[in-house]
C-alpha cells in the first residue's frame, strides 16, 4: 500500500504542475502576442531577461507532464484490468 499510495502523490503532481506550467506558458504566450501585456510566468521571464520563446518552453514542459502523467494513468488502468 505504501508504494501505491506514494505513486498516487507523485501523479497527482504531475498533473497539477503540467495543468499550471501548459496554462501560463501557452497562455502568457498568447497574452503577450495578443494584447501585447505580460502577466504571471512571461511577466517574470521577461523581468528575467528571457527571450519571448520562453514563454513556449514552459507551456511545452506543461504539455509534457500532462503526456507523462496520462501515460501513467493509462499504464496504471492496463495492470487493473
Amino acid at each position: 500500500m505504501g508504494r501505491q499510495q506514494k505513486t498516487d502523490n507523485w501523479q497527482g503532481a504531475r498533473w497539477v504542475l503540467g495543468a499550471v506550467l501548459f496554462v501560463q506558458g501557452f497562455g502568457s504566450a498568447a497574452t503577450q502576442a495578443l494584447a501585447g501585456t505580460s502577466f504571471g510566468v512571461a511577466g517574470l521571464l521577461r523581468a528575467a531577461g528571457l527571450p519571448p520563446w520562453s514563454d513556449l518552453a514552459v507551456g511545452a514542459a506543461g504539455a509534457a507532464l500532462l503526456g507523462w502523467a496520462l501515460a501513467r494513468r493509462g499504464a496504471r488502468r492496463g495492470t487493473r484490468a
